[in-house]
């Protein structure tokens, strides 16, 4: 059935078609992640060849990238020709690379090509809705129950990366295609169901884009977020890239066109950010705790697949092939907590306050990641699924309350780009989380792993040097095979020649599941204990800027109601 817009049942229409877009856009974030063991294999990428752990990188910083910096442009796009026309062209964007994706014809390092290709076309597709789903909201609902309705849809964002995390585990045991594929039908469902059920309610904005503003973010964080990723591989001897002259030509280099980028936002009459909603404490504040809870959950997401698919799985006699799928369902707590926490918050937040649930949810949070940090590498597993549920249930109680102190703290005419501002955070965050975690676990395995490697392997019989030479190789390789679920130690031995001169017990124990995994477990720890720390320190961080008060109400006098730029201050005294 076909509502009016002006029908009192169009704003839940509203309400569940954008969800199920959040859902299927932050979803495929999260599953590709998870799913990787099982599509290396299905495009027959060797993951220890020269130049792999790139591909690997790019699969999943494509998509994070692009959502993160065109969020946006495109949410600006939506305002100047129609949220509703961009929401529904990202349905069919999302769902025309889904397709492609499944349908990968490559094979090799080509195929990962196309998958890294036809990630940023969907990802594309991802910000399209991610963009105009809450302005939509903001459109459909009333003041009264608009805050309710951005809570939902941001939880459902959220959630999304929870599932995706049972889902790919799931579907990569059945076809690595499976995995791309399962987006199609919802994408062309959602595609109908929004071309015929949602309409243009905004008034549109036919100013002008802000070219100056976008080229100039899109190619800072884009610049910054590379090298990034370039920093997490190996250089000139060094575990990372961070000495790399490119890498620290990226990382100034953004830092300085991203401050160029905030000074011409000052001066254009239509800017893309209105960086004086920053004026607001409870704005800026939110945002910063926001930003600090994505970098922490998805580096912890991160390191649990780590940990299940290269570690304890292995131990507990599961085949390596079979680890994406008992990976996702062992994290079920996790995603159960957040389920469960998230409405639930939502829902009494609005009755007691926001601060109470947001700053709770945060330190919650924080408890969780100590928790985890002193459980031992093979955990009992009741234990670990305590944590994990408690890790879900804080970020279902922080999600809600954050999102309605960033958008309750903004004049009803600057929601839009409030939330732009705040789908950026969280999708850098997402991006973000990658490097720093990833170069937090290098750093803490280079401290341990070369010495306790080479000892295991000699202690098998491995000559002296050939021991030393793969135990001094670069810890993002032994990372990159526990990421993947995956024992390079046969593939080393055997190039060097010596696997074949091994009595057949040694050689057997060396590629066997439990001796590579057994082997890195304390080096691993090291690394956990030092990520996890740091993923506390940020959870406590974002508690302490959560402190700010959410509850005042902004007014034609508040600092986050004053106009972005001179020229607006101009146009507003005359």
């Amino acid at each position: 059935m076909r509502f009016d817009r002006d029908h009192p049942r169009y704003k839940w229409v509203a309400l569940s078609n954008t969800t199920v877009g959040m859902l299927l856009a932050t979803v495929n974030a999260s599953i590709v992640i998870i799913s990787l063991p099982a599509i290396f294999n299905g495009i027959h990428l060797d993951p220890l060849g020269a130049g792999n752990f790139t591909y690997l990188l790019w699969i999943l910083m494509g998509f994070l990238l692009v959502s993160a910096v065109l969020v946006v442009a495109l949410g600006r796009l939506g305002d100047m020709y129609g949220r509703v026309k961009l929401y529904n062209l990202g349905f069919v964007v999302f769902t025309v690379a889904s397709i492609a994706l499944a349908f990968d014809p490559l094979q090799q390092g080509p195929g990962a090509l196309w998958l890294i290709g036809w990630r940023v076309v969907q990802a594309v597709g991802g910000a399209m809705i991610f963009a105009n789903s809450t302005a939509i909201l903001t459109d459909a609902f009333p003041a009264r129950q608009r805050g309710m309705a951005l809570g939902i849809n941001q939880v459902a964002a959220i959630a999304g990366s929870f599932l995706g995390l049972v889902l790919g585990g799931v579907l990569a045991e059945w076809n690595w295609r499976v995995v791309f594929f399962v987006s199609v039908p919802i994408g062309i469902a959602g595609t109908i169901w929004s071309y015929l059920s949602l309409h243009e309610l905004g008034l549109r904005n036919k100013g002008r884009l802000d070219w100056p503003g976008n080229i100039t973010f899109a190619v800072g964080l884009s610049v910054m977020l590379i090298a990034i990723t370039y920093g997490i591989q190996p250089y000139g001897g060094h575990t990372t890239g961070w000495t790399n002259p490119w890498v620290l030509a990226g990382l100034i280099g953004g830092v300085v066109l991203l401050a160029v980028f905030c000074v011409i936002e000052i001066l254009v009459p239509e800017p893309m950010f209105r960086l004086g909603l920053f004026r607001n404490p409870t704005f800026s504040f939110a945002n910063l705790a926001g930003l600090l809870a994505s970098i922490s959950r998805g580096g912890m997401q991160f390191m649990l697949i780590i940990w299940l698919q290269g570690i304890w799985l292995p131990l507990h006699g599961y085949d390596y092939a079979q680890t994406p799928l008992w990976a996702g369902i062992y994290l079920l707590p996790l995603t159960g907590g957040f389920l469960l926490a998230g409405p639930v918050s939502g829902a009494l937040s609005d009755r007691f306050g926001h601060r109470l649930f947001a700053v709770g949810g945060a330190l919650v949070v924080a408890a969780s990641f100590l928790g985890l940090m002193v459980l031992p590498v093979d955990f009992p597993y009741w234990l670990f699924a305590v944590l994990t549920a408690v890790n879900g249930i804080g970020s279902g109680m922080f999600a809600s309350p954050n999102t309605s102190a960033v958008m309750g703290s903004v004049p009803a005419r600057h929601r839009g780009a409030a939330a732009g501002m705040r789908g950026t955070f969280f999708n850098s965050g997402s991006a973000l989380s990658i490097g720093v975690f990833f170069s937090l676990m290098i750093v803490g395995l280079a401290a341990t792993l070369p010495h306790t490697l080479t000892a295991g392997l000699e202690q098998q019989g491995v000559p002296g040097p050939v021991a030393a030479a793969v135990g001094n190789l670069p810890p993002v390789g032994s990372l990159f095979a526990a990421f993947l679920g995956y024992n390079p130690l046969g593939t080393l031995l055997r190039s060097s020649g010596v696997l074949a001169h091994l009595p057949a017990g040694n050689a057997a124990t060396l590629t066997g599941k439990q001796f590579f995994p057994g082997l890195i477990s304390g080096p691993f720890h090291h690394g956990l204990v030092v990520v996890f720390i740091t993923a506390a320190a940020m959870s406590v961080i974002s508690a302490l800027a959560s402190l700010v008060d959410p509850a005042r109400k902004p007014s034609a006098a508040d600092p986050g109601a004053l106009p972005s730029s001179p020229l607006e201050v101009a146009r507003s005294s005359s």
